[in-house]
């Protein structure tokens, strides 16, 4: 868990027990966020958004407003894994 301060709103950063990175993929993604800083004031409670790295993957966030500011780390899909459809079919990103 990771505490970080944008714009005197105070956020905690989690990860789902599901996520398993390591503490540098965690400090990437914290660093990542701190980059966006004011675009999360205008995320509403019980949102969601997704960043793209080249490193990481998909990260896909949840937003908790009430009772604290909260942004939960709910699942990384690798970039491998990641498919865009073309007419009637879907086919990997790579």
């Amino acid at each position: 868990m990771y505490r970080f301060s944008i714009d005197g709103e105070e956020w905690i950063l989690r990860f789902s027990p599901q996520v398993l990175i390591e503490a540098d993929e965690k400090q990437a993604i914290l660093m990542s966020l701190l980059h966006i800083g004011k675009t999360l004031a205008g995320f509403s409670h019980g949102s969601a958004f997704i960043m793209f790295t080249k490193k990481i993957g998909a990260i896909v966030f949840d937003v908790e407003r009430i009772p604290s500011f909260i942004l939960t780390v709910s699942n990384i899909v690798p970039e491998e894994n990641w498919y865009v459809q073309e007419q009637d079919s879907f086919k990997p990103i790579k």
